[in-house]
């Protein structure tokens, strides 16, 4: 009796740990965001809504900035103001391949192909500083960036780039295209959570163990037997990826790109939407695009001061959650099932 005591704890289901606890929380709360999506497409199809269909589609799509924001700022502890950098990359690149004729596969495979070699040679760059240094330096690569962009003439120079062709998007039996407002804002959210779950599941492994290892101390992790250096810069080269992937679909929403996406402005919104929707909680960034997206909007329609009314917001969130908002809702949440496990 006494002895098969051990042998069934021995077999019974493993428990999670703090951060994976954590990890399922955001998976619940990442569901419930994709449910009420799908309300809200089924309730804007019946409606034939397309202004707000368009809304929330580009919502998503800077939710994947805000999300590469969230995996250096919250995971790793490095501020980056020029993420923007990665964003832009992504739908310049797209935009230049689809006026070109080139189909959406092999189009999202060039800004992969792409986003890697230029954030791994910028992960080599941006790596070799710390802290206030690290965010200049990525702040300074994006200036120096836009300002290339802004200058040359084969990238429609201050204009932008104009006349990206509606893209065809062929998911095996289903089907859809840029110029449909239901479809492509389905599509655009299966891929924001395609490439959330990825990301996760990375920052679910031992690999996102050391890089909260990075961010509590960073003088420690060699003598676990790791490289600070090589983590860093595998984390700031899929914070690059997922930001380059989310910006390819910019041109296909809008029809056309310009130097305004490689700007401060966008970095700078990105790391405000990451602590309003909760650094760290990687889903929350998706969350925090979705809501100042909506209150832009809203505001925007009653006065111009709406600037000051996010600003408002920002400063209330740091003093009142200083985890953000979805970090806050997912506390709770922690301890809900903590209590069932």
């Amino acid at each position: 009796m006494h002895e098969a005591l051990p042998l069934a704890a021995a077999t019974s289901a493993p428990r999670r740990d703090r951060l994976g606890l954590a990890m399922l929380a955001s998976h619940v709360l990442a569901a419930l965001l994709v449910i009420a999506c799908l309300v809200f497409a089924f309730i804007a199809r019946r409606a034939d809504d397309v202004f707000y269909l368009r809304l929330a589609t580009e919502a998503l799509i800077f939710a994947g900035l805000a999300l590469s924001v969230d995996i250096l700022l919250g995971y790793t502890g490095l501020l980056s103001l020029g993420q923007a950098l990665y964003f832009g990359l992504g739908a310049y690149t797209s935009a230049l391949a689809l006026r070109s004729g080139i189909s959406f596969a092999p189009t999202m495979a060039i800004v992969l192909a792409v986003s890697l070699a230029v954030s791994l040679a910028g992960g080599v760059i941006v790596n070799r500083v710390r802290g206030v240094y690290f965010a200049l330096i990525t702040f300074g690569m994006a200036q120096v960036i836009a300002k290339v962009v802004y200058n040359t003439r084969e990238l429609g120079a201050s204009d932008g780039l104009i006349g990206v062709p509606i893209v065809p998007i062929h998911l095996g039996l289903v089907s859809t295209s840029s110029a449909s407002p239901v479809g492509f804002f389905l599509f655009t959210l299966a891929f924001m959570m395609l490439i959330y779950l990825i990301v996760a599941y990375f920052l679910d492994t031992p690999f996102g163990r050391i890089l909260i290892a990075l961010k509590a101390n960073e003088r420690r992790v060699p003598f676990l037997g790791y490289r600070p250096f090589t983590a860093r810069l595998v984390a700031y080269v899929l914070a690059g990826v997922t930001a380059a992937l989310a910006g390819a679909l910019y041109p296909m929403l809008r029809g056309f790109v310009s130097p305004e996406l490689l700007s401060f402005t966008t970095s700078g919104n990105a790391v405000i939407t990451v602590i309003t929707g909760g650094a760290g909680t990687l889903v929350g960034a998706i969350y925090g695009s979705l809501l100042l997206t909506a209150l832009r909007s809203f505001v925007g329609s009653w006065t111009t001061h709406h600037l000051m009314v996010i600003g408002v917001l920002f400063m209330a969130v740091v003093v009142l959650f200083p985890k953000g908002l979805v970090g806050f809702v997912r506390i709770t949440l922690e301890h809900l099932l903590e209590g069932r496990r």
